[in-house]
C-alpha cells in the first residue's frame, strides 16, 4: 500500500509517525524546532507526516541512539542534502547535449 504513495505527500498524522518512528510527540516537535523536518500543518493546523518525514525521523532517532548530538546531526543531514544537489545538478547537465546547454545559456542571457 505505502508503494503507491508519493514520498512527499504530507498525509500521515501524528499519532501514525509516533508508532512507525518509536519517537514521542514531544520529541517530533523538538526535531521540528530545530529545522530537521518539517511537517505540513492540515486546515485543523495538525501536523501531517509525508515518508520523506518518516525516514528523516528514522535517520534521527538511529543517529541520536548513536550518541550523535542535535548539532551533529544537522551537520549530517545538510551534507547529504547538499550531496544529493550536486548528484541532481550533475544528472541534469548530463541530459543534454552540448548545444542543448550552450543554447540554454544563450536563451538565459538574452532574458537578462
Amino acid at each position: 500500500m505505502l508503494n503507491h504513495i508519493p514520498n512527499h505527500l504530507a498525509i500521515f498524522p501524528m499519532r501514525f509517525v509516533e508508532d512507525v518512528t518509536n519517537l514521542s510527540g514531544r520529541q517530533i516537535r523538538y526535531y521540528e524546532e530545530q529545522n530537521l523536518i518539517t511537517p505540513v500543518r492540515n486546515k485543523g493546523n495538525q501536523r501531517t507526516f509525508s515518508l520523506n518525514d518518516i525516514e528523516r525521523l528514522t535517520e534521527i532517532k538511529y543517529l541520536i541512539d548513536k550518541k550523535v548530538n542535535i548539532a551533529g546531526i544537522k551537520a549530517i543531514i545538510a551534507s547529504k542534502e547538499q550531496k544529493e544537489n550536486v548528484f541532481i545538478k550533475d544528472e541534469v547537465v548530463h541530459s543534454f547535449t552540448y548545444e542543448e546547454l550552450m543554447e540554454l545559456l544563450y536563451q538565459q542571457d538574452k532574458l537578462e
